[in-house]
């Protein structure tokens, strides 16, 4: 048993009796990385507050890590990043559920991924400093893939559709999951673009709802058990 500190971005919170909480959290030296945070939830708490694990929040931790123990304990927790407007924006609270539970249900990795941890704390930082934030999702969503493994392949991109099955463009039309015409062209928008161009894409909101549904069901079709977040329709109801 070693005391460690590390960057960690919370991910899911769970009450645990009156007074205690369960903290799921993706560290950057650990990977995926539950906590059992004991009486965070008592009047008048020193120390660690129930404020610090709101959904996404970046803290630094100090903790004894153990090897396959599934509940830790935190002995001291800072926020790292303070965010400035994430918590006090309706909008960009919608994406923060939406995100945070997509996160909840598709992270499953036990073990240190820098590259990936880089980029979720980069892309909330993004969120944070920025005010047009209609398409964050829609790209951090793409984006995520790159990740999980089965970001689309862009070879031949001027092929005629895209077999989201596949995960690669196609000229075939045959199949249930083939995408082409006005989807293929919401589609290919999302593909190659940068943070600082999120708000070069012009969709209405229409087309934001149906890239980020196309979107989903290509989550489903690459990932066993995956499941539509609940706060989808909170997001959609905001963005309409």
């Amino acid at each position: 048993m070693a005391l460690t500190t590390t960057k960690a971005i919370v991910l899911h919170t769970l009450k645990f009796s009156d007074s205690s909480l369960i903290v799921k959290c993706y560290t950057q030296e650990y990977g995926l990385i539950s906590f059992l945070v004991r009486g965070v939830l008592r009047p008048r708490r020193k120390g660690l507050k129930a404020g610090y694990f709101q959904p996404l929040t970046q803290l630094s931790i100090v903790f004894n890590h153990q090897k396959n123990k599934q509940l830790h304990s935190i002995k001291e927790a800072h926020v790292q990043f303070p965010y400035q407007s994430i918590f006090k924006d309706v909008k960009k609270q919608s994406i923060v559920m939406f995100l945070s539970e997509i996160l909840n249900g598709v992270i499953l990795e036990e073990e240190q991924n820098m590259d990936f941890y880089e980029f979720l704390e980069a892309s909330f930082l993004w969120l944070d400093a920025h005010d047009k934030v209609s398409n964050f999702h829609l790209f951090f969503l793409l984006n995520l893939t790159k990740f999980l493994g089965f970001y689309p392949d862009q070879n031949q991109s001027d092929f005629n559709a895209f077999n989201l099955e596949e995960g690669c463009f196609t000229n075939s039309v045959i199949g249930n999951y083939i995408i082409r015409g006005k989807e293929l062209f919401l589609f290919k928008k999302l593909l190659g673009i940068k943070f600082d161009n999120i708000n070069e894409i012009s969709y209405s909101g229409k087309d934001r709802r149906d890239s980020l549904q196309l979107l989903l069901m290509y989550f489903q079709l690459h990932l066993n058990n995956f499941k539509t977040p609940k706060s989808l329709a909170i997001l959609e109801t905001i963005f309409s």
